[in-house]
């Protein structure tokens, strides 16, 4: 049976990557946030996950203003990066958990949710920031992945509780596979931030998310969307990655392994934050 072992909330600012890529870790302002990863890498070889549910708004290159679904699900076997108007990346491709995606797809849908599969899927900086963090942006990640995108791009937003809802039918689907899959869910993006107001960055907001994504995400969820691109921004509705994330974990308050927040990152409130589910 698979297991779902966790999962994680974290930025995924494009300069994370590019620093990343570039091997200048140590040489940045927001040093401290990679540094706090060494607590991710460690929990993740004890843990040995063997595929990553990647849960992130693409920016473009699969889904635009005029052909925007509120949920999709990869199933392809696997996935390749693409040019997201910044020139064509170094070349990487991604081995695809289909099984467990078909799995999941056909779970959602009987638990609700009508969302759309995706044979072909361009992966952008959001699905593989995160992947890089962990496992280093020039190896190899020891994980298939499962990109599910939710929409924080263009109005109408599926609402919080919602999200959460998600979430909590992803990982019952998961749990209910029969194959031998041991499952990180990641949630890629925020916290506050505004592309518009560069510096738009509400850090009593941001504290408030982390803590109550462990033990109190109905109070998260009970936001509206605007409420949340008042108090965080326009892409602060990103927000909602983590809780779909958070829906997904058995546990009623699991257990943080670790956790930073740094402002800023670039023009956001940059955030990681790893939970154990202790039901897994």
């Amino acid at each position: 049976m698979a297991r779902l072992l966790g999962g994680m909330g974290t930025s995924h600012v494009p300069i994370i990557g590019r620093t990343l890529d570039a091997g200048k870790q140590g040489e940045v302002a927001f040093k401290p946030f990679f540094d706090q990863f060494a607590d991710v890498r460690a929990w993740a070889d004890a843990a040995r996950p063997t595929v990553a549910i990647i849960v992130y708004n693409d920016h473009g290159l699969n889904f635009f203003l005029d052909n925007m679904p509120t949920f999709a699900i990869g199933v392809a076997g696997d996935y390749a990066t693409a040019d997201e108007g910044f020139g064509e990346p170094r070349p990487r491709t991604f081995e695809g958990a289909d099984e467990l995606g078909w799995h999941v797809v056909q779970g959602l849908i009987e638990d609700g949710f009508d969302v759309s599969t995706c044979r072909e899927w361009k992966l952008d900086h959001a699905c593989t920031t995160p992947l890089d963090l962990i496992w280093g942006a020039h190896s190899q990640p020891p994980v298939a992945i499962i990109p599910v995108f939710v929409n924080a791009i263009q109005p109408p937003f599926p609402r919080p509780d919602r999200c959460l809802a998600f979430g909590r039918a992803i990982g019952r689907a998961v749990r209910s596979f029969a194959g031998d899959a041991r499952v990180l869910v990641i949630g890629s993006g925020g916290l506050s931030h505004e592309l518009g107001e560069f510096g738009k960055i509400n850090e009593e907001f941001d504290h408030e998310c982390m803590e109550r994504i462990v033990g109190n995400p109905e109070a998260l969820a009970a936001y509206t969307n605007d409420q949340i691109v008042d108090l965080a921004g326009a892409q602060g509705v990103e927000l909602m990655t983590w809780l779909v994330m958070r829906g997904t974990l058995a546990s009623a308050e699991p257990r943080v392994v670790t956790s930073i927040y740094h402002n800023p990152i670039s023009h956001t409130g940059g955030a990681m934050m790893l939970l154990e589910d202790l039901e897994a």
